[in-house]
């Protein structure tokens, strides 16, 4: 097993029972514990792990928030398949609103030429992807831009939101349970989140299988919120079904 096999083995081991240790890694994986605690901190640089004592903790488990870089570095084919699946909900006219992330970075860069669209932004990034193109027309939302999503919050951003109406909302998010809902670590992006669902007709959220079962610091809306999810092929059959049971129609990518 090369080395990024087993540190893509090593992850998905975290992020199904929570957490793992070094010594059972070791013996499950054939391998000595030093070259564990060197994949540990490769992983650990690369935003998707966090090392404590004995082992390590997904990320998604304990509410720390990587940067965009880092985060838009992982989960890429996963995030690419999401975003496809999202174009089936986008209108063939009108306006949507696309939130700031990496995955709603990727239905931005997809988005058709053939459709005359008014896409609001959140996100510089987002913005700048899609200024450029002719058949857009590109609504950039004010205020603080966060250093740790390039996402611009506050009143600035949430003025605006109050007087629009637009056909779909895609938001991302980093938690989704049936205990709390939808869920952010910062209280400023969960306002402007919050607003963008009051915006919209339709909501779809754009999550892959590390957000569900996971919660955070800032709700910023109800399962009732959502008219579709939309997450990948790797998550949990059992979360997956209390998301269902709970009224929340989901599509896997």
């Amino acid at each position: 097993m090369y080395a990024e096999e087993r540190q893509q083995e090593i992850l998905r081991i975290a992020r199904t029972q929570g957490r793992v240790e070094v010594a059972g890694l070791a013996d499950e994986l054939n391998v000595t514990t030093e070259t564990i605690r060197r994949d540990l901190t490769m992983l650990e640089r690369a935003g998707v792990l966090r090392r404590v004592h004995g082992g390590a903790i997904p990320v998604e488990r304990i509410g720390f928030e990587p940067a965009l870089a880092t985060r838009d570095a992982v989960l890429i084919e996963e995030k690419e398949r999401i975003a496809k699946v999202a174009l089936a909900e986008v209108p063939d006219e009108g306006a949507i609103i696309l939130d700031a992330g990496t995955t709603t970075a990727r239905l931005a860069r997809l988005l058709p030429a053939d459709r005359e669209l008014t896409v609001v932004v959140n996100s510089p990034v987002i913005a700048t992807t899609l200024g450029v193109r002719a058949n857009l027309n590109v609504l950039l939302l004010g205020g603080r831009v966060r250093g740790k999503t390039l996402a611009t919050v506050d009143d600035w951003s949430l003025r605006p939101l109050a007087d629009l109406y637009v056909d779909v909302a895609f938001v991302g998010t980093n938690g989704i349970s049936v205990e709390r809902g939808l869920t952010t670590p910062d209280p400023a992006e969960a306002a402007v989140k919050r607003a963008m669902i009051r915006a919209a007709r339709r909501t779809v959220l754009l999550a892959d299988h590390t957000k569900l079962g996971n919660d955070y610091l800032a709700r910023f809306g109800e399962l009732a919120d959502l008219d579709l999810l939309i997450t990948d092929t790797v998550a949990d059959n059992d979360l997956v079904g209390d998301l269902e049971a709970a009224g929340v129609r989901v599509t896997r990518a």
